[in-house]
């Protein structure tokens, strides 16, 4: 028997309840997750969590993309969208009618598939359509989502990727037993109502996609890393040809076969009993009946014996990605290409690919990752050249890397301090309900015991610097797959013509009888609790500084934040120069000492400048705090000048520049800005390429060395302030300096302006920004409700008009934001992301919602107590406590704002919210941001929309 088997700390020991529920503890598990086993084989995993009344949901199906059939690819993908639509008691108002017609689309859609010639397919898909127009009458679109919204439940979503499907919900623990009742009911069938609307949704995901780069080398790495797996020859939302000729009949035959209790897990994470959980979660559950799983064949890939090599070609910069094919998830071989990424590549960017490449500029970017599946994995080196050079520059260059790590030149120190950081970071995740309750279901769906996974960080501590030269020496040869992406047209795009779908009824006002039962289901009310911020807030004066004190109640990680009450408006250059910080050294430490000696101690430091503050923050180990601090200042009050580092710099920022102006979501962004605020604002306001160049690195360097002379404050959150008041007094000295006065920015109307700037992509973009009043507190409950009933979500009026009705989109949105600070204006902001040849019909459909608000009354009191549910279980914890106070400071607001958009909610009418919409959002003018192919615009729509410029990258990214 080996030692590791002798020695594991952590072992599964068996219990009974005091119901006779068996289950399983792992000792010296400090979470106590209690695991159980259901009869039908249904897994149940509970663990407490006391931050706040709710229970973090996660039910994992062992399946994914992996089990598509292989004529039917994406089918996991799309039966998670239809695992929304509801069953034959949710999302109904006349069952009996509603099937009688879904068998018919069923039929026609089996006669669609086997359909050869085009023209006949299109003659089917009309019949399809006109059958699906009239199943429609009896469908209520959304009605999962308005059933589970009405419980205060947030965050529902769910993904699928290559070996599992997820559903997620976080819901108040009082609404346990309605989560239960909803869910056993989704889980016990499916139902394939809104299917052709529904499936045109997933094909705008899958142009999405094809306008995503990075997914586009992911796709061709995984094909050519895994020739004969499903890992890489079935992506996860199918190919195009599939997804236009699906079968609603083999959709049903996947739920049949794999969703089934002894193939999905219960993971509830919370404040919750675990006796009365587990009967309960056995009462609705329990009798779901076991189904043997379908045989599969092992799938077994031959070795990689020589280098493969793929292109890709898209408008961004180029790169070059590497990939090894690794065992599975929790092997041996898995393991230590985890250990050798985080040799090359780690958190606190300690490594060989950080300090050797991307610390000395040698290219744009270096990062090596490890990839886990349930069968097989990878391990993976992401490199971007610098202009001047190949990408087979690039290449050599982290090869040379790995060559380091077969001679074993790496120091002796990493190991450790990488077991350490993982140690820290398991800490870090455990100790919110989310963390543990994601950690458990990945387990669940890898196919891995608790035990295993909590024994994992010690099987990591026993390798030694032997065994990860021998592994290197071992693993990398000539047998990886290398994907070049290039800069250029992407000739692979497939453009697909809109079908033509007739917009279907959503009957916004019915209700089944089933989601009249939950609402009518009465439960305790959880009540609110609204935080005291000078009880829960210690504080205290160092010097001249205030110093601020939340405990950790958690665990022994602690936080110093120091924080300053300027920025970027303050100093326009403060940004650049705490970057350029991150390349210089010190006379007693090079840059890369630094570096080694923050990850030594496990002590992260963070820069974050915003337009009006600036705070250094330091995270790690409560013991080795003073030490973080310590390295910090000698660092800051030290920094050393270095002209040449300063030049290579300077060069790395200009490059970074370019690659913004090559990417889409980057463009859009900029784009949308110049459409809020003008040619001049925060975003064009950069040091200029001239400036930057003609610069010495001093200008910089004297900023950081005087920052801690100006005024600031002091932020500790950790377990012991008396200890800490005992030393950080050192490192506190009295403000000598005063703060520069902020640069006013202007914020003009918005007037009907459209801009547009051309890229090359499959779908349109579009986003309408426009300038409200100033910001109004006393409207914050208003806009709650608004945004929930009207604009974001599955269950608004936006998202059901626009995607379930029309299936324009499948992303579109319309959001009404407060500003941050007083004296500022709000803005409301519409978005649409749709193929060419919908966007007019889009944007004609989202006119006229926003010209009248709709009134759905019922859809408006869900709205209204979903808000309210979700207050009253929400609880600030953490540095929350803190920074909410910050934040709510810029508002003129001292106390729990909460409590007060409790009460404006609680009396809140619809007709409260129509005089809202009417006089707050009704009189806007928009203008107009839309980036996509020039050919593709069709100018007479736009110039309907207003006067109309073309912008260039210049205009719209400053210099």
């Amino acid at each position: 028997m080996s030692k590791l088997m002798i020695d594991k700390r952590y072992r599964e020991t068996v219990h009974t309840d005091k119901n006779n529920y068996e289950y399983i503890t792992v000792t010296h598990d400090e979470n106590k997750v209690r695991i159980y086993t259901l009869k039908n084989g249904l897994k149940v995993f509970l663990a407490q969590n006391f931050d706040a009344p709710r229970i973090q949901t996660y039910i994992p199906v062992r399946t994914g993309s992996n089990n598509d059939p292989s004529d039917n690819t994406g089918l996991a993908h799309y039966l998670e969208h239809m695992m929304f639509k509801g069953t034959s008691r949710i999302g109904t108002h006349n069952w009996e009618k509603e099937k009688e017609l879904l068998d018919q689309i069923s039929a026609l859609y089996e006669e669609h598939k086997a359909e050869q010639d085009p023209e006949k397919k299109k003659e089917i898909y009309k019949k399809i359509d006109e059958v699906s127009q009239n199943a429609s009458q009896y469908a209520i679109a959304n009605e999962y989502d308005k059933v589970i919204s009405s419980l205060g439940a947030s965050g529902t979503n769910a993904h699928t990727w290559f070996d599992e499907t997820v559903y997620k919900n976080n819901v108040p623990n009082n609404e346990l037993e309605k989560w239960l009742k909803i869910e056993k009911e989704r889980f016990s069938e499916v139902v394939l109502r809104l299917f052709h609307t529904e499936l045109e949704s997933v094909y705008e995901e899958f142009n999405r996609a094809q306008d995503n780069d990075s997914r586009l080398v992911n796709y061709e790495l995984m094909d050519a890393l895994f020739p004969t797996h499903p890992n890489g020859q079935q992506t996860t939302i199918g190919r195009p040809e599939h997804l236009k000729n699906p079968s609603m009949k083999a959709i049903h035959k996947y739920f049949d076969e794999y969703y089934v209790p002894n193939n999905y897990a219960m993971v509830l994470v919370g404040d919750l009993d675990f006796e009365e959980t587990i009967q309960l979660v056995n009462q609705y559950f329990g009798t779901i009946p076991y189904r043997e799983l379908p045989k599969k064949t092992p799938v077994t890939e031959q070795p990689l014996t020589q280098i493969v090599k793929r292109t890709v070609k898209s408008p961004t910069t180029p790169r070059v990605q590497l990939a090894w094919r690794t065992d599975s998830y929790g092997t041996k071989e898995a393991m230590l290409a985890d250990i050798t990424a985080n040799i090359l590549s780690n958190r606190g960017e300690a490594g060989l690919l950080d300090l050797h490449i991307n610390q000395t500029q040698r290219m744009l970017w270096a990062q090596a990752f490890s990839v886990g599946l349930k069968q097989y994995g990878y391990f993976s080196i992401v490199a971007v050249p610098k202009e001047t050079q190949t990408m087979d520059e690039a290449k050599e260059m982290v090869l040379e890397q790995i060559e380091l790590i077969k001679k074993g030149d790496f120091p002796d120190w990493i190991l450790p301090a990488i077991i350490n950081d993982f140690k820290l970071q398991r800490l870090k995740g455990l100790e919110t309900a989310d963390g543990l309750a994601t950690n458990l279901y990945d387990t669940y769906i890898k196919g891995r015991s608790w035990e295993q996974e909590l024994n994992e960080l010690d099987e990591y501590q026993d390798f030694t610097k032997e065994d990860v030269v021998d592994f290197a020496n071992t693993f990398f040869k000539d047998n990886y797959v290398e994907v070049y992406k290039e800069k250029g047209v992407n000739d692979q795009l497939v453009r697909v013509e809109n079908p033509g779908i007739t917009p279907i009824k959503i009957n916004r006002d019915a209700q089944s009888d089933f989601l009249k039962e939950i609402l009518a289901e009465k439960t305790d009310d959880i009540q609110p609790e609204f935080i005291d911020y000078e009880k829960e807030i210690l504080t205290d004066t160092i010097k001249d500084k205030k110093l601020s004190f939340v405990t950790n109640r958690y665990n022994d990680i602690a936080q110093v934040h120091f924080i300053f009450p300027f920025g970027s408006d303050n100093d326009r250059d403060l940004g650049i120069s705490t970057q350029l910080l991150q390349y210089l050294g010190t006379a007693d430490l090079s840059p890369e000492d630094l570096k080694k000696e923050f990850f030594k101690i496990g002590v992260s430091n963070d820069f974050k400048t915003t337009n009006e503050q600036l705070v250094i923050s330091l995270s790690g180990l409560e013991e080795n705090i003073e030490k973080g601090i310590s390295l910090l200042q000698h660092w800051m009050y030290d920094v050393q000048a270095d002209q040449e580092i300063y030049k290579q710099f300077v060069e790395t920022v200009l490059e970074n520049r370019q690659a913004s102006r090559k990417d889409k979501n980057r463009i859009m962004t900029a784009l949308t800005n110049y459409t809020k605020l003008g040619s001049f604002s925060r975003y064009t306001d950069i040091i200029s390429k001239e400036d930057l160049e003609k610069s010495n690195a001093e200008i910089f360097t004297d900023r950081m060395k005087k920052l801690f002379q100006y005024p600031y404050q002091v932020f500790f959150y950790g377990r012991d302030l008396g200890n800490f008041k005992q030393y950080i007094g050192k490192y506190v000295e009295n403000a000598s300096l005063e703060i520069p006065e902020p640069k006013k920015y202007p914020e003009p109307e918005t007037n009907g302006k459209v801009y547009f700037t051309d890229y090359d992509m499959v779908q349109m973009e579009m986003s309408k920004v426009g300038r409200g009043h100033q910001v109004n507190t006393s409207n914050f409950g208003k806009i709650n409700v608004f945004n929930e009933y009207f604009g974001r979500g599955l269950s608004s009026i936006v998202f059901q008009e626009i995607r379930e009705s029309k299936s324009l989109a499948y992303s579109a949105y319309v959001s009404y934001a407060a500003n941050s600070e007083l004296g500022h204006p709000d803005y409301i902001t519409t978005y649409i992301g749709t193929q060419p040849d919908k966007l007019q019909t889009a944007v004609s459909t989202m006119s006229e919602l926003m010209n009248e608000l709709p009134e759905v009354p019922t859809q408006f009191e869900n709205a209204r107590n979903a808000a309210l549910k979700q207050i009253a279980s929400t609880r600030i914890t953490r540095t929350n406590i803190f920074f909410n106070t910050l934040r709510l400071k810029k508002l003129g607001i001292y106390h729990d704002f909460r409590k007060d958009i409790y009460g404006q909610i609680k009396t809140l009418t619809f007709e409260d919210v129509k005089m809202f919409y009417q006089t707050e959002i009704k009189p806007i003018h928009f203008n107009t941001a839309i980036i996509g192919k020039k050919e593709n615009l069709d100018m007479d729509a736009v110039n309907e929309m207003g006067e109309f410029k073309e912008l260039s990258l210049k205009d719209i990214f400053g210099d």
